[in-house]
């Protein structure tokens, strides 16, 4: 078993609490799904919201996922003049036995602009 980063971001519509819990939401299981990952495989997950984001910790939906005993974290972006706004990420450290180059990195909604090489 190796220990991988996985990256991950998704864009919402507004600073509004549902739509920044059900991202994040998406976002979790689908980084989960697409690397057949298991909740005993995620070792922590680091969230980050971009400056305009405030109305809610996204570490909030990964709890809601069962994630309870997960150590999560968030941190807000640097505020870059040029940046895609309303964006949420994360960075996942799981244990897995896909090589690196078999790790599925999730671009959701419009944050797939953010990453067009490698977004799926």
């Amino acid at each position: 078993m190796a220990v991988r980063a996985i990256r991950g971001a998704t864009q919402v519509e507004a600073d509004d609490r549902e739509q920044v819990l059900e991202a994040t939401r998406e976002l979790v299981s689908t980084v989960l799904e697409r690397n057949a990952l298991e909740h005993d495989d995620v070792i922590s997950i680091l969230f980050t919201a971009t400056p305009d984001l405030v109305c809610e910790f996204p570490a909030l939906a990964a709890r809601e996922l069962g994630m309870g005993d997960v150590p999560l974290m968030c941190a807000t972006e640097i505020a870059v003049p040029h940046a895609l706004p309303r964006v949420l990420r994360l960075m996942a450290h799981v244990e897995t036995p896909r090589s690196r180059s078999e790790i599925q990195h999730v671009y959701l909604r419009g944050a797939a602009a953010l990453r067009r090489d490698i977004a799926q």
